[in-house]
């Protein structure tokens, strides 16, 4: 099954605010049109707790800052590597943004750094005040 995350990140992204519902229910949605006959595909977590934790910190363009329940771990892995990709030191793949985000820990890449290198490729990272 081909990775069609980074897709339904930018589709929630897209809907933002305007749409009047939450951030966990956007990416709800977009799963349901990326994965529309993989229950499996829409339940994974760590897609979806990076895309939430960007917006918790209010680094999705037209989503404002708010608790919408994303995971720790991934959160802090998304928010990192966008701080990164802010930052613009360098050039990053997904491999070396993970290995810079992850700071050590063991944890294995599944699909966050696709998420935030999505958002970011696209212009709905939001790089300053």
């Amino acid at each position: 099954m081909a990775n069609r995350y980074p897709e339904a990140a930018l589709i929630a992204a897209r809907l933002g605010i305007s749409a009047g519902v939450t951030p966990g229910l956007l990416w709800e949605r977009a799963l349901e049109q990326v994965y529309p006959t993989s229950p499996k595909a829409r339940r994974k977590g760590d897609p979806r707790g990076a895309f939430l934790g960007l917006c918790e910190e209010g680094l999705v363009k037209g989503i404002p800052t708010g608790s919408y329940g994303a995971t720790r771990d991934n959160k802090g892995f998304a928010v990192r590597a966008a701080h990164l990709l802010i930052a613009g030191t360098q050039s990053w793949s997904i491999s070396t943004l993970w290995e810079a985000a992850r700071e050590g820990s063991q944890k294995v890449h599944n699909g966050q750094m696709d998420i935030v290198l999505a958002l970011w490729k696209n212009g709905l990272i939001v790089t300053g005040s």
